[in-house]
């Protein structure tokens, strides 16, 4: 037994038990729409997993949704992968979270020709993604002992920034990394990407309306941001028809068929299927026929067992040449208690100089509640020196 043929057959072992534990009625009775430990068909009940991992590994590409900074998620986007890989011989893996420009880094990677810490630095992870990369790297880890391609997704964020400033016919064909012409959104996609449009007034000089063409370039920059997804999985399956494309993104892009599933069906791919995990807690009056072609119940985890939760600024964030931009504050945030406001340039943390948003977030993760976080800031050209105060736990 070769090398290739022991690994396939670890694969399908770990899947196996995955697929076990994905039958396993939840020990935990808990009210909920979905019932953890099980999957659900919106709109159409109750489904046995080997049905709907069946389904998923008989498609053309499969879509795994997930919230970034869950760690649930991550271990339900490893569970299925396993038992993908036990009902399918070949798997492509696809991420969002790396751009084309460090695909080298990944091939090194599966190959077994650099450490993680090697792959982590040559992919530029801090910088290009920045959450905890711990959460990710069960699933890297997999690739690599199975030998599954990794393929990186996305596109540079400036481009898709630029889109969003300028729009996409103020782009120059050769700053486009390839992306073509999108798909353009149906009616409900549009309404979901008005209401987070509208989430950040502060972002706009007057109540926003459909027919500013600020919105219209948020709106191209999201159909960018899905396009190149689904034009490097579409590429992917065209290099290898007869494997499985999985592509693992945030949830947004997989939801109600739409974002990349739509792109990926104007480009003529027919056989798609889409994999969400349900939290115990989410609204209930999202789970509504066409979220995905099926959801997971994510097993609840008791409140006296829970983390306290991370601190938080209370900005979003992007790395610039200077340092991290702050694109925009959260009213009523820690960031806005400290002076902090859209358009400042942070360059030191806690005494830590910071060049990228993943050094500002490591930094921030490390806080306890109830502590002082000092920050310097570039504001109009000169410093500022700033004190962000985390609250304590209640």
């Amino acid at each position: 037994m070769n090398i290739f043929t022991t690994a396939r057959v670890r694969a399908r072992a770990l899947a196996l038990a995955a697929a076990a534990v994905f039958a396993v009625p939840p020990a935990h009775a808990h009210e909920s729409c979905v019932a953890e430990g099980a999957w659900f068909v919106p709109g159409g009940g109750q489904i046995a997993a080997q049905v709907i991992l069946g389904r998923a590994a008989s498609a053309q590409v499969t879509l795994l949704g997930e919230s970034h900074d869950s760690a649930d998620h991550h271990r339900w986007e490893l569970h299925t992968v396993a038992a993908l890989a036990a009902l399918h011989p070949r798997l492509v893996l696809g991420f969002e979270m790396f751009p084309r420009r460090v695909q080298a880094a990944l091939d090194r990677w599966v190959a077994g020709e650099s450490t993680e810490a090697e792959f982590l630095k040559a992919s530029d992870w801090s910088q290009v993604w920045g959450y905890d990369a711990a959460l990710y790297l069960p699933l890297f880890h997999f690739a690599r002992m199975h030998r599954i391609p990794m393929l990186a997704l996305n596109v540079e964020r400036a481009m898709v920034r630029l889109v969003g400033e300028k729009g996409l016919a103020a782009v120059p064909p050769e700053q486009r990394e390839g992306v073509g012409e999108p798909a353009e959104p149906g009616a409900d996609y549009l309404a979901r990407l008005f209401d987070a449009y509208s989430q950040h007034p502060e972002k706009h000089a007057s109540p926003p309306e459909r027919s500013d063409p600020a919105f219209r370039h948020f709106v191209e920059a999201q159909l960018v941001w899905d396009r190149a997804m689904a034009q490097a999985l579409a590429a992917a399956l065209a290099r290898n028809p007869d494997a499985l494309v999985i592509g693992v993104m945030g949830a947004r892009h997989v939801a109600h068929g739409e974002g990349v599933a739509h792109q990926l069906e104007d480009l003529g791919i027919a056989r798609l299927s889409s994999l969400l995990p349900w939290d115990h807690e989410a609204d209930c009056s999202d789970f509504s026929t066409g979220l995905a072609s099926a959801v997971y119940g994510v097993p609840y985890l008791p409140p006296a067992a829970s983390k306290p939760p991370a601190p938080l600024l209370g900005i979003h964030i992007e790395s610039v040449a200077e340092g991290v931009r702050v694109s925009s504050v959260s009213p009523g945030s820690v960031a806005e208690a400290a002076g902090l406001r859209a358009e400042d340039v942070l360059t030191a943390a806690a005494g830590t100089a910071v060049k990228t948003a993943g050094e500002l977030k490591a930094i921030v993760a490390r806080m306890e509640p109830g502590t002082w976080l000092p920050l310097t800031a570039m504001r109009a050209g000169a410093p500022v020196e700033l004190t962000a105060k985390f609250p304590p736990n209640k």
